[in-house]
């Protein structure tokens, strides 16, 4: 069987995930503990014999994170190397921010420390709101 990544986003309403039983309210967050669960849809794959329905609800439930291709350890690279020209903000998706560094060469280089601290304490995070890709 193929199941989703992750289970269906409802956008923040709490309302719906109470009256389907599924679906994931918030993505991510920092600690486990703040990690949504949800169960998933899941098909049978093609050529298995199946008694019932080919799509069904999982009975484990999944974490809700969404991964988009952000590694921590490479963006920490970008903000250490070309944190003054922006690169940083650039790759996680902070386009306007992003230029803004680069025009006054990483806030003379106050900005860029700036980010780079907050990147290690995890305030500086991908602007679609997707979680870093573990290194497994």
């Amino acid at each position: 069987m193929k199941c989703e990544d992750y289970g269906e986003d409802l956008k923040g309403n709490a309302t719906a995930k109470e009256e389907q039983g599924h679906g994931c309210v918030k993505f991510g967050g920092q600690k486990y503990q703040e990690v949504e669960k949800s169960r998933v849809w899941c098909t049978v794959l093609s050529g298995i014999e199946c008694y019932g329905d080919r799509v069904f609800l999982s009975r484990k439930e999944f974490p809700c994170i969404k991964y988009s291709g952000h590694y921590f350890v490479n963006t920490l690279i970008y903000s250490v190397l070309l944190g003054f020209l922006g690169m940083d903000r650039f790759c996680l998706g902070h386009t306007g921010t992003a230029v803004g560094k680069l025009l006054t060469l990483g806030g003379i280089g106050i900005w860029w420390i700036v980010d780079i601290i907050l990147l290690v304490l995890g305030e500086l995070r991908p602007a679609d709101d997707s979680s870093w890709v573990p290194y497994y």
